[in-house]
């Protein structure tokens, strides 16, 4: 079976939708302020984890060790507000980069548990189904 990372492309379609999205948090005001200054670290990371997940090669963890996104992203308060802004920020990418279905539809269905499991502001849990501890 051939995975999604070769189906899609390879390594050039995870840099060109990392670009992607992060030329849409630069649209987004509340959502750039998460990031740092330069983005092109965080740039690069995204690809080379989205490449992973997908079954590409796991350059991610060779680099950065086990994901652990949610430790990652803990510094950050990540509220129902974020959460959206971020799915759209990669909807919008995933549209812009071209993917068809049924890829399309396997990655949205990651990125809306993904976004949903990074909530961890107390009012937003308490307001999103399947996020608790």
């Amino acid at each position: 079976m051939t995975s999604a990372y070769e189906q899609l492309g390879g390594t050039p379609f995870f840099e060109r939708l990392a670009a992607a999205f992060y030329r849409n948090v630069e649209r987004d005001a509340p959502l750039r302020a998460m990031y740092p200054t330069d983005l092109g670290d965080a740039t690069r990371s995204l690809a080379l984890f989205l490449q992973q997940y997908f079954g590409g090669p796991d350059d991610y963890s060779a680099a950065k060790g086990h994901p652990r996104l949610r430790m990652r992203h803990a510094h950050l308060a990540i509220d129902n507000a974020a959460r959206d802004s971020w799915f759209a920020a990669m909807t919008a990418a995933i549209d812009e980069v071209s993917v068809e279905q049924p890829l399309r539809s396997a990655m949205l269905e990651y990125f809306t548990t993904s976004a949903d499991w990074m909530i961890n502001t107390e009012e937003a849990q308490r307001q999103t189904p399947g996020t608790s501890e």
